[in-house]
């Protein structure tokens, strides 16, 4: 399967949802979709609530996820975590 890079499906502007990550060409936020796929949510279910997003958009939000995870190696945004 071909690596998807997320930036071809995710874009970042100051003037759509407060800047916050979406699907390009919606204001579908990335984290909206995260929060589905963590609640267990199939790709179907998810399409159904937004007929909008395509198969590689769900892929582009896992994507970019992995991405900032990567990040936070490099430049720890939390010193500590703890429950």
């Amino acid at each position: 399967m071909k690596e998807l890079d997320w930036r071809d499906r995710i874009s970042i502007k100051s003037k759509v949802c407060h800047g916050k990550p979406c699907i390009k060409g919606t204001r579908i936020m990335v984290s909206i979709i995260l929060d589905y796929l963590k609640a267990g949510e199939s790709i179907k279910t998810i399409q159904k609530e937004y007929p909008a997003l395509k198969e590689e958009d769900l892929r582009a939000a896992i994507s970019y996820a992995a991405w900032l995870a990567h990040e936070e190696e490099e430049q720890p945004l939390h010193t500590e975590i703890t429950r």
